[in-house]
């Protein structure tokens, strides 16, 4: 069973900062294209960041362009989503995911992905 765990999730003001992470198992780690999506209450879940299975191409959805950054780490298995700046539109439930591919191929819709982590609650105060 391919697992995905994410953490580093919490409330922070406006203007802070938060660093998630999703450890992934490695048979998932090394062919996977990776991507975050988050859920807002009472809202649809939403595409935030997508990354290739190369890590060389990443693509953010405009409401986040410029303040997160999407990194990898192999070593670890580990994805992260940098979040900076955040403001309270930032406020949802953060999932991990992750689909079999190749090349430099990224994903940004939902139904692309396979496998998906439980979520970690990222909350921004005004």
């Amino acid at each position: 069973q391919v697992q995905l765990v994410e953490s580093g999730g919490g409330l922070v003001q406006a203007g802070g900062s938060l660093r998630l992470s999703c450890a992934a198992s490695a048979r998932t780690f090394s062919s996977a294209a990776m991507g975050w999506f988050r859920q807002a209450l009472g809202k649809e879940r939403e595409f935030v960041a997508a990354m290739a299975r190369s890590g060389r191409s990443t693509y953010y959805a405009d409401s986040v362009k410029g303040r997160f950054t999407f990194s990898r780490d192999n070593a670890k298995n580990t994805v992260y989503l940098q979040m900076n700046s955040l403001k309270p539109e930032d406020t949802a439930l953060y999932y991990c995911a992750a689909r079999d591919a190749v090349g430099s191929y990224y994903y940004i819709y939902a139904y692309d992905y396979d496998y998906w982590g439980q979520g970690t609650q990222v909350t921004v105060s005004s």
